[in-house]
């Protein structure tokens, strides 16, 4: 069973890692006072961007500064598309509902007309992503050295330190507590000499570029080429953010559920085990124990009070 354990692993973590950067994005939006329900599209845009760049540049450039780039191109992308949002939301006040779900609509209908005419098909494959190998000395620690320093991708540990570093700057300095304050109380925030509109553009911007950077992780992980979809990581990161109420510690512990699960999904009829379990229970499980948990919690949900609500 521990080899099986460490069979699946690195996979739980190759899915749970978009998700958890694409709901950390999410939650510099809605801790701000906008509502994202855009994640998807925005995650989808970077996916593209990433893809598109690293197919045009792979073969003048080196291996490892292609997929720097190539992470950067889909930071970009995914700014650019939540920048729509934002100006909907903040500067037109536009329902946020309405404005997240365009996104996700004109991010899949773009996307896919340009790679097919680029490729001729809505595909874009890459020759090659991150390389998986052992970080020295770490690799040989007992147990732990075997689930996170071996094979490991180093987009992992980005990702994991762009999320401490969240951590820190929402919940330890001054401009955290001003942009949480803007998604519960903004007219006490503009009264303190506050640029609420700012601050809410800063929100909505990170949610871009941090969806943007999760499409691109998964591209140069797992998935190895643009096809017009994220397959919901997008929808499952919202999912996650509501799970963790709205709490960095609460979003990679959801955002680790969903990814452990996904992958018992993907594997499950492939281990003697598993394959008697209809593989729908495992795609379904996650979902419904985030419905239970949401009807018994729903009285202490700790959503920020002004968010969806246009300044």
């Amino acid at each position: 069973m521990w080899d099986l354990f460490l069979q699946i692993f690195p996979y739980v973590i190759a899915y749970t890692i978009p998700m958890l950067i694409t709901s950390l994005g999410g939650l510099y939006s809605e801790r701000s006072g906008v509502t994202n329900l855009g994640l998807e599209g925005l995650m989808l845009a970077g996916y593209f961007g990433s893809a598109f760049f690293i197919k045009l540049t792979a073969s003048i450039m080196p291996h490892g500064l292609c997929i720097v780039l190539g992470l950067i191109s889909g930071i970009i992308c995914g700014t650019l598309f939540s920048s729509l949002h934002a100006a909907a939301s903040i500067n037109l006040r536009a329902d946020q509902t309405i404005s997240g779900t365009a996104i996700n609509m004109l991010a899949a209908a773009i996307t896919v007309y340009v790679a097919r005419l680029v490729t001729g098909s809505g595909n874009i494959p890459i020759m090659m992503g991150i390389i998986r190998d052992d970080i020295p000395l770490l690799s040989k620690i007992p147990v732990l050295g075997a689930l996170f320093f071996t094979r490991s991708y180093w987009s992992t540990w980005l990702a994991l330190a762009i999320w401490g570093f969240s951590f820190w700057l929402l919940y330890s300095t001054s401009f955290g507590l001003r942009l949480r304050a803007c998604g519960e109380h903004p007219s006490a925030v503009e009264s303190a000499g506050v640029n609420v509109y700012k601050m809410r553009w800063f929100g909505v911007l990170m949610s871009g570029a941090l969806s943007g950077l999760g499409g691109s992780i998964m591209l140069v992980t797992y998935s190895g080429e643009f096809n017009g979809s994220v397959a919901g990581l997008g929808f499952l990161s919202i999912a996650a953010l509501i799970f963790g109420q709205w709490k960095p510690l609460g979003i990679l512990g959801a955002t680790f559920f969903f990814g452990f699960f996904t992958t018992l999904a993907n594997v499950s009829q492939a281990i003697p085990a598993l394959n008697v379990v209809p593989t729908v229970i495992f795609k379904v499980f996650p979902y419904a124990v985030t419905l239970i948990a949401l009807v018994f919690s729903s009285k202490r949900m700790s959503a920020p009070a002004a968010s969806g609500v246009p300044y």
